[in-house]
């Protein structure tokens, strides 16, 4: 049976983790002194989850993200080089390369251009470890997921949908976009595929995505079936919308300039890479499949 040693299995991915990978999962909470001591000596895989994520408020300092997202990464592959385990996963983000919108579809040789302390440090573990030698029989994969979202999500969709849900008209309409998503099933399902596959594989960067892009007119219509309601769609002019971010980057205000990115730049990233790897020709949950559940669990949350 596979053994896994789960880091952050309290977070939102750690926990979908926790619950639906296959074989024995154990969750490490390192804030305990002895975890260490609690690597058992025929554990297989080593994930690492623990992560500091976007920090909408502003209250983070860059220490704080650089000790989450780059100085712990080091701890735990050092242990994972002492242990017996042949697999280390480690969860970064595609921030690593980009944060805000780029024209070209985004590969795993496209240039990283990360703006924010999480992206940097998102990238500079990827560095750390990629310059790291793996003695034989241990591989090393840096997954670098788009926005992951499922049941438990609080981010960004778990906005929108509480905007759309109460009947307020989305003021976006402006904005056309086309953004990769990964539901929370698809990483399950490429992690599971990984951890069978992993002697076929090359060590390396992967980026995992579904197979299609969404535009955000088209989870406001998800959005809109799953509650029974047609939603109403409104196209003030840009610069309004624009003003209106840059004041919330000032006090509290649903929007600031960093939640209008996310939700109205292009972002299209290829999971190409990893298909091929796992020799797959298709992800299980399609893009608009793994949204239409997200929703319905946040329906069913009430």
């Amino acid at each position: 049976m596979i053994k896994t040693f789960l880091f952050g299995s309290n977070g939102f991915l750690g926990s979908h983790l926790q619950s639906k990978l296959e074989g024995e999962v154990i969750g490490v909470n390192i804030r305990h002194q002895n975890w260490r001591e609690n690597i058992p000596d025929d554990a297989n895989v080593f994930i690492n989850c623990i992560g500091k994520a976007h920090d909408h408020k502003g209250t983070a300092t860059e220490d704080n993200f650089y000790f989450a997202n780059y100085e712990l990464v080091k701890v735990l592959f050092e242990e994972f080089l002492k242990s017996n385990a042949q697999i280390f996963i480690h969860i970064s983000s595609i921030a690593a390369v980009e944060e805000n919108e780029r024209k070209e579809v985004l590969t795993e040789d496209s240039v990283g251009n990360p703006q924010s302390h999480y992206g940097k440090s998102k990238e500079a573990a990827e560095e750390y470890l990629l310059k790291q030698s793996l003695p034989s029989g241990k591989k090393l994969f840096i997954l670098r997921p788009t926005m992951i979202h499922g049941e438990g999500d609080k981010g960004n969709l778990t906005l929108l949908y509480k905007i759309i849900s109460k009947g307020i008209p989305y003021p976006l309409g402006a904005f056309q976009n086309s953004r990769t998503f990964i539901s929370v099933d698809n990483v399950v399902f490429l992690m599971n595929e990984i951890i069978k596959k992993y002697k076929e594989m090359e060590s390396g960067v992967y980026h995992i995505t579904d197979d299609k892009p969404l535009s955000t007119t088209k989870i406001i219509e998800i959005i809109g079936e799953a509650k029974g309601k047609k939603p109403i769609i409104l196209s003030p002019p840009k610069f309004l919308i624009n003003s209106l971010a840059k004041m919330g980057d000032m006090i509290s205000l649903p929007i600031n300039s960093k939640r209008l990115k996310k939700m109205t730049s292009n972002l299209i990233v290829s999971n190409q890479k990893i298909k091929t790897a796992l020799k797959i020709d298709s992800l299980p949950v399609s893009a608009e499949e793994g949204i239409k559940k997200t929703i319905e669990s946040f329906i069913h949350m009430k």
